[in-house]
C-alpha cells in the first residue's frame, strides 16, 4: 500500500468522517480529462463508456454480466424482479442495514421480512434466516455490511433446497473477495451502488445488477430501458428508465484499477483503531477481519456500552462520527405497526450502540493517530 499522506491536525483541526473533496483532488486532472472526453464525444446515455464500464465492472467482480443502472435502490428493486419476485411475495432481509433493501422491495409490491442477525459480524446467516422462511418467500437479501462479506455457502445452500433465490447487496462491499469468490459472484444475483461515498464511487448517483445469467441479463436490461425488446417495442412489465449515463460511466472506468488499494487504505484504518480499543469493552465491529481480502473496510464502525458518552467525547476532540444505523427497519414508523410483533434483540441492541469513526483511504496518519488517541481513552 502507498504511503500515507502525513498532513497536519491541528488543535481546533476537525477530522472528518469522510472527505469526498480529497478523493477527487488526487485523481483531479485524470478526473477532469475524462469528463471533458464524453463532454466532447456528444454521447451522453448508453454509449461506448457505458458498454466498456459494464465490461470491466463484471471481470472485476467475477461474474459474466454487469447491468449498469440509475443508482443502487433501482439495482436492487430490478435484482429482486429478475428473480421472479412479484407483488404479495414475501423478501426476508436484515434490519440493520439501513432500510434500503426494505425500500426497493416495497417499491415492487414485496413484503419484508426480516431475521436476526449474528452477534459478532452483525450479518445474515443460515441459522437466521432459516427460521424465518415461509412458503411466500421468494427470495433472501444479504448485505454484506460495512465492508464485510457475510459467509455466503450455508446461505446459498439454503436457499437451494428450499427454492429461493439469493440476492446479494454488494452496496458497501466492492472489491471484497472471500474464500469462494468474490462479493457479487455467489448468489443468484447482485446489486452495487456506486453513491459518492461508496469504496468505488461516482460523482452522482449510479449502480449496477450482476449476474453470470445471460437470459437474467438480457431481462435487466430490458427492465432498466422501459421493457423494450427494441426501441419503442415494449415486451415486459415493470420497465422503467434506470440508465447509467456517459459522465459516471467514464469516471467510473477512471476509479476502478484503484479499488483495490483503496480497500487496502480502508482496512488499514480500521486495524488502528482497533489496536487502539484493546480488549475492552468497545470493539471495531469487524477488527478481527482486517487482514482479510473478505472486508473492505466500507465503514470503520464501533460498539460501545455508552455510545452518547463516546460520541460526544470524540465531537470534543474534533472527531466526527455518525451512527449506522440508528433506527432498524421493523421500528421504522412506516412499518412499525405491522411489525410489532417482531423481535430482533441483537439487531436492537446493535442500533442501540453501533457508532461510525472516520475511515477513508486519504486520511492522514496524524488524523488517525488523533482518532486513535481519544479511542484510548474512552
Amino acid at each position: 500500500m502507498a504511503a500515507r499522506p502525513g498532513g497536519t491536525v491541528g488543535v481546533d483541526a476537525v477530522v472528518p468522517l469522510n472527505d469526498l473533496r480529497r478523493g477527487f483532488d488526487a485523481m483531479a486532472d485524470e478526473l477532469q480529462a475524462v469528463v471533458a472526453g464524453v463532454l466532447s464525444a456528444g454521447w451522453y446515455v448508453l454509449g461506448p463508456q457505458h458498454d466498456a464500464f459494464e465490461t470491466e465492472l463484471a471481470a472485476a467482480m467475477g461474474v459474466r454480466h454487469a447491468v449498469a443502472v440509475a443508482n443502487g435502490t433501482d439495482a436492487l428493486e430490478l435484482a429482486l424482479l429478475s428473480v421472479g419476485c412479484r407483488p404479495g411475495d414475501e423478501v426476508v432481509t436484515a434490519a440493520n442495514a439501513g432500510a434500503y433493501t426494505t425500500t426497493a422491495a416495497m417499491k415492487a409490491g414485496l413484503r419484508p421480512r426480516f431475521a436476526d442477525v449474528d452477534p459478532d459480524s452483525l450479518l445474515l446467516t443460515a441459522d437466521t434466516v432459516g427460521p424465518v422462511l415461509t412458503p411466500r418467500t421468494r427470495a433472501v437479501v444479504v448485505t454484506h455490511l460495512y465492508g464485510r462479506m457475510a459467509s455466503t455457502r450455508a446461505l446459498v445452500e439454503l436457499c437451494r433446497s428450499t427454492g429461493v433465490a439469493l440476492v446479494e447487496d454488494c452496496a458497501q462491499a466492492a472489491g471484497a473477495v472471500g474464500p469462494d469468490g468474490p462479493a457479487g459472484s455467489l448468489g443468484d444475483v447482485a446489486a452495487i451502488s456506486f453513491f459518492p461515498t461508496k469504496n468505488l464511487g461516482a460523482l452522482g448517483d449510479a449502480g449496477a445488477v450482476l449476474t453470470d445469467d445471460p437470459e437474467r441479463a438480457g431481462l435487466l436490461r430490458r427492465l432498466r430501458q422501459y421493457g423494450w425488446s427494441s426501441k419503442y417495442t415494449v415486451v415486459q412489465e415493470h420497465g422503467r428508465n434506470s440508465r447509467l449515463d456517459e459522465v459516471q460511466a467514464a469516471v467510473l472506468r477512471a476509479k476502478l484499477p484503484h479499488l483495490a488499494s483503496w480497500n487496502a487504505a480502508r482496512r488499514d484504518v480500521v486495524a488502528r483503531y482497533s489496536a487502539a480499543l484493546g480488549d475492552g469493552p468497545r470493539r471495531m465491529v469487524h477488527g478481527s477481519a482486517t487482514g482479510s481480502p473478505a472486508y473492505v473496510g466500507h465503514l470503520a464502525v464501533m460498539t460501545s456500552p455508552d455510545r452518547d458518552r463516546d460520541r460526544g467525547l470524540l465531537d470534543a476532540a474534533g472527531v466526527r462520527t455518525d451512527v449506522h444505523y440508528p433506527v432498524p427497519d421493523h421500528r421504522q414508523p412506516l412499518l412499525a405497526i405491522e411489525h410489532a410483533a417482531t423481535a430482533l434483540p441483537v439487531t436492537e441492541r446493535a442500533a442501540a450502540s453501533v457508532l461510525t469513526l472516520p475511515c477513508f483511504p486519504e486520511l492522514t496518519d496524524l488524523e488517525i493517530e488523533r482518532v486513535c488517541d481519544v479511542l484510548q481513552q474512552l
